[in-house]
């Protein structure tokens, strides 16, 4: 927690996380998460999403929403991704999720060069889901909570395998799209084909 130490040594307590899952997707939303973690907060196996296993991430999901001060995922859907591009859609909702915390944050650490159009003081932290707990675990509430909607999405399009790739393009994802054509969560300001 080296980059939350310094805030929590300034005397403030609430010190958010905020990280993005899905920009790279073909299809799908973008996930974001914010996260506030008391000072002194230890849990093991936290680090980066991309990182760790999906069994992994399941299984540190509810230790970090039982130690977790607030917590709140926030998406972008692909038509919305499609109007403002997906860089806008990234930020957008880590901003959606930073301003529906229950708590407000005395600062958020923002994982990535740039920052959400909000009213509330951030500071971007490139690679942050390496360098910051809270962070990394915002990294894998965004991962875990995007990749069971993608399995839901599954079900109704169990043509595209998004159970298996969430989304992000692979061999079996392209030529899915190929034999059956974009479905209605797939973006159409990406490449498909």
């Amino acid at each position: 927690m080296q980059y939350e130490e310094k805030f929590f040594e300034q005397g403030l307590l609430y010190i958010a996380g905020a990280d993005e899952c899905g920009r790279g997707c073909l299809a799908g939303p973008v996930a974001a998460a914010a996260v506030i973690l008391p000072p002194g907060c230890v849990i093991e196996g936290v680090a980066d999403s991309k990182k760790l296993s999906g069994a992994k991430r399941e299984s540190l999901l509810p230790r970090i929403l039982e130690k977790a001060l607030a917590v709140r995922v926030a998406m972008v859907d692909a038509d919305e991704i499609d109007k403002i591009n997906i860089l806008q859609a990234s930020l957008k909702a880590m901003g959606a999720a930073l301003l529906e915390l229950p708590l407000r944050p005395e600062i958020s650490l923002i994982d990535g060069r740039f920052l959400p159009d909000i009213h509330i003081n951030m500071e971007s932290v490139t690679g942050g889901d390496g360098k910051s707990l809270c962070i990394a675990a915002a990294s894998i509430v965004a991962k875990v909570m995007r990749d069971r909607l993608m399995c839901e999405y599954a079900k109704t399009y169990p043509e595209y395998g998004f159970d298996r790739h969430k989304g992000y393009p692979t061999v079996s994802h392209y030529a899915a799209i190929l034999a059956h054509g974009p479905c209605p969560i797939h973006r159409r300001s990406f490449r498909l084909y």
